[in-house]
Order: structure tokens, then sequence, then C-alpha cells
């Protein structure tokens, strides 16, 4: 689990990684619809969870590689990180998912 005071960790190569990080007004709403949200990502397995930390593996569809998604609550802000383990370059996938959490979000506030 990634410390509660500093966060994620940076993406490594902003090739195969995307970082977002926002103020929520209400966190731990925000936070917990964003949990629910992640874990309807098809093929995607949950390997941690607490009340300020989430991480799941999401696969992708035909070849299988593994993507690391985890989704940190730190006071006010919300982190979310998508990274791929393998390879230099994922071919936008991690931001096509960080977009798509961000949409549904958008859509059950409104």
């Amino acid at each position: 689990m990634p410390d509660p005071k500093s966060g994620l960790c940076p993406c490594l190569n902003p090739l195969n990684c995307v970082f977002f990080q926002k103020e929520f007004e209400d966190v731990d709403k925000t936070f917990e619809q964003l949990i629910r949200i992640a874990q309807e990502i098809p093929r995607t397995k949950v390997l941690e969870v607490n009340d300020k930390y989430w991480k799941g593996v999401c696969r992708s569809l035909i070849f299988r590689f593994p993507d690391d998604l985890e989704i940190l609550k730190i006071d006010k802000k919300i982190q979310i990180k998508s990274a791929s383990r393998y390879g230099g370059g994922d071919l936008g996938v991690n931001g096509t998912r960080v977009g798509k959490l961000l949409t549904a979000l958008e859509k059950s506030n409104s």
C-alpha cells in the first residue's frame, strides 16, 4: 500500500502510465463511487481494498496483458493511477481506462 501522506508513486514511463489527481467536495462518496465503477471494468480482479486505497489488475481482451489500477483517497484528494506492467507503451489503454472511470463518475453524479 502506498504512503497515505505522500500518495501513489508517480508514473515512471508516461508512455504506459497515467496519473490523475483532483480535489473533491465529498471525497468519501467519490472514493466509494470510483471503487464501484472500477470493480465493474471487464476482466478486473481486486487485489487490495481498504477505507483509503483500492488496487486491481485489469487484463486486456485478447492477450490478457496486466495493467495495475490504483485509487487512493488523501484528505480531500483522490489519486488514480493506471499503469502497464510490461512494455514500453500501452497504445493509450491506460488513459482511456482513467477517462472512462471519470466519465462514469460524472454520469453517476448527474
